[in-house]
C-alpha cells in the first residue's frame, strides 16, 4: 500500500502576526521528513476565504516549494478547482504542467466541485452544476496538456480560441488525474470518468471494501468511458493520524485536530458564516465541552442534521500506538485501498508531535506495508491492462488540427 500526506493548512483562531509563516513553514519541513522516510505523497487542497478551516488557496504554490525540497515524494493538487469561475481551464493545464515540470514528473492533478457558500458563492457558481462544470473543464484540461494546439472550445460558461497552452507536462500523455470522493454516487462518477479517487470521508472497513467493489467494477465495465488521455485506476483514503507508545497520548495529541477537521466542514457547510469575524475553534470548545459534561448538544446550528462533532469522543481509527495503526492500516489493504492519506495537519495538532508520528510510522509500520507492493502493483496493472484498453477505445478523442485547420492569429497592421 501507499501511503501521503494531506494538507488543509489549518489555522484556528486566536492567531498572531507570524501564525500563517510558521503554518507553512512547518508544513513543508513535515513534507520533507515525509520524503525521507519514504511516505508517496503531499496532497494540498485548494479552498478560498474558509477562514481557520483552510489557509490554502494558492496551492501550485505551497507544491511548488514542496517539490523544491524533495526528491521523490509525489505532489498532488488534492484538489484543484477546475472550475472556470475560479480558474480559467488554460491556467490550471499551465499551472499542472509547470508543477510536473519543477518535480521532475510528481504531478498529481485531482479535481472536485467544492461545497461551501463561502467558495461558490465567492466565485458565483451554481451549486447545481458544478459537478457539470468541473467534469467539462477537466476534460478540456486534459486536452489542453496533451495536443499540438489545443483546438479550442466556447459555450456560455468559457471559451479559449485555438492556442498551444504550454508548457506541457513531463508525464506522458498528463499526470495522473483523481477525483474528491465524498459518497458512493461520486464514486461510480469517478470510475465512469477512469479517475482515481480522493475519498475525503471516513469509512469503516466494511464500507471502504464497498467504495472499492463498486468501483473496481466500473472500471473493469463498458461505463468507464475516460475523461482524460489515460485511466488512473486508484483509490486513495483518508485517515486520522497520530501515533504513539502510549494510546491516550496519541488521542490526546491527535483527536482534537481530527474532529476540529470533521467540525468546521460541517459548520462551514450548514452554519451562517459572517466573513472575517470566523470563531470555528471557540465553537468546537464549546461544543466538546457540552458533551464531556455529559449534556445535549443544540442541532439548531446544523439545520436538524446530525453533527459530526458530536458523536463519541473516545477514539478516532489512526490515532493510537503502531499497533493499532497496523491493524486499521490491514483493515484498508483487506478492502482493496491503494493509498491511505494521512490527515495529521488539523485543529491545533502541534509540529513537533506530527515529525514525531511520522517517524514512529516509518520505525514501526512502514516495512510491513512496503514490502512486495511494487509486485502487488505490477499484478494488478496486468490484470487490469485489457479493460484500461477498452475504456481508452470508448473515449472520442479529437483528432489532431492539420496545419490548413490551424487559423491564423493576424498581426494588426497599421490603418494606411
Amino acid at each position: 500500500m501507499r501511503f501521503g500526506m494531506l494538507y488543509e493548512l489549518q489555522l484556528p483562531k486566536p492567531w498572531d502576526e507570524g501564525s500563517e509563516q510558521r503554518l507553512v513553514d512547518n508544513a513543508i519541513e513535515q513534507c520533507v521528513l515525509g520524503d525521507k522516510i519514504g511516505i508517496d505523497y503531499a496532497w494540498s487542497v485548494e479552498h478560498h476565504f474558509l477562514e481557520e478551516y483552510s489557509h490554502c488557496s494558492a496551492s501550485e504554490v505551497f507544491l511548488s516549494a514542496i517539490a523544491a525540497k524533495t526528491e521523490r515524494i509525489k505532489v498532488g493538487f488534492g484538489i484543484r478547482q477546475v472550475i472556470p469561475n475560479y480558474n480559467h481551464p488554460a491556467r490550471t493545464a499551465e499551472a499542472v504542467a509547470m508543477l510536473d515540470l519543477i518535480s521532475h514528473g510528481r504531478a498529481q492533478l485531482g479535481i472536485g466541485e467544492g461545497a461551501t457558500r463561502l467558495e461558490l458563492g465567492g466565485f458565483d457558481i451554481s451549486a447545481r452544476r458544478k459537478r457539470e462544470l468541473s467534469l467539462t473543464a477537466a476534460r478540456e484540461i486534459s486536452d489542453m496538456m496533451v495536443m499540438e494546439p489545443y483546438p479550442g472550445y466556447k459555450d456560455d460558461d468559457w471559451s479559449l480560441p485555438c492556442r498551444n497552452v504550454l508548457p506541457k507536462p513531463v508525464q506522458k500523455p498528463h499526470p495522473p488525474m483523481w477525483m474528491a470522493c465524498t459518497n458512493r454516487d461520486t464514486i461510480k462518477v469517478a470510475a465512469r470518468n477512469g479517475l482515481g479517487v480522493l475519498a475525503f470521508s471516513f469509512l469503516d472497513p466494511e464500507e471502504a471494501k464497498n467504495w472499492s467493489s463498486i468501483y473496481y467494477d466500473i472500471i473493469r465495465s463498458e461505463e468507464c468511458v475516460p475523461l482524460g488521455h489515460t485511466v488512473n485506476a486508484n483509490i486513495a483514503m483518508v485517515s486520522a493520524f497520530s501515533l504513539h507508545d502510549d494510546h491516550d497520548e496519541a488521542s490526546r495529541r491527535g483527536e482534537d485536530g481530527f474532529r476540529f477537521f470533521e467540525y468546521s466542514i460541517g459548520a462551514l457547510v450548514t452554519d451562517d458564516v459572517l466573513p472575517g469575524r470566523s470563531n470555528l475553534w471557540e465553537k468546537f470548545q464549546e461544543r466538546k465541552a457540552l458533551k464531556a459534561a455529559g449534556n445535549e448538544v443544540s442541532e439548531t446550528a446544523y439545520g436538524g442534521k446530525k453533527a459530526n462533532p458530536d458523536r463519541s469522543m473516545t477514539r478516532s481509527p489512526g490515532i493510537g500506538t503502531a499497533d493499532e495503526f497496523r491493524v486499521h492500516m490491514r483493515s484498508f489493504a483487506d478492502a482493496g485501498v491503494d493509498q491511505v492519506i494521512f490527515l495529521q495537519q488539523g485543529g491545533k495538532n502541534r509540529h513537533e508531535h506530527i515529525c514525531e508520528s511520522l517517524e514512529r510510522f516509518k520505525r514501526d509500520v512502514f516495512d510491513d506495508f512496503a514490502e512486495g507492493r511494487e509486485q502487488r502493483e505490477a499484478r494488478k496493472a496486468e490484470e487490469l491492462a485489457p479493460y484500461i484498453e477498452a475504456a481508452l477505445a470508448r473515449r472520442e478523442t479529437r483528432p489532431p488540427l492539420t496545419d490548413s485547420e490551424i487559423e491564423i492569429v493576424r498581426a494588426s497592421r497599421p490603418k494606411s
